[in-house]
């Protein structure tokens, strides 16, 4: 199933993964952060996989810090996949990755 909001979509694999696409911006992260707060609720997923995401920035890289403190808050795990560069690169100079891979 794809779910789909202004610059970002988001799909749930039979694999457990949920997949997300677009850009992790400043102008999408609310969005982003409440329809994957929704789907990892109603799911059990293993993985997010962000190898479809084009652009990010550190409103993007705190979306995904929120939703992995989140989940961990409700003793599950969550594994980041592809994260791209320039979030790695970001997570990197803020000194959170750690967050990013636990």
């Amino acid at each position: 199933m794809v779910s789909q909001a202004a610059g970002f979509q988001l799909e749930a694999r039979a694999d457990a993964t949920l997949a997300v696409s677009g850009v992790l911006t400043f102008d999408t992260a609310h969005a982003a952060l409440l329809a994957l707060r929704e789907k990892l609720a109603n799911g059990s997923f293993a993985s997010l996989d962000l190898a479809g995401v084009e652009r990010g920035d550190s409103a993007g890289l705190s979306c995904l810090l929120a939703v992995l403190a989140d989940v961990r808050a409700h003793g599950r795990t969550l594994a980041v996949r592809h994260l791209p560069e320039g979030l790695h690169a970001l997570a990197q100079v803020c000194e959170v990755e750690d967050l990013l891979t636990a």
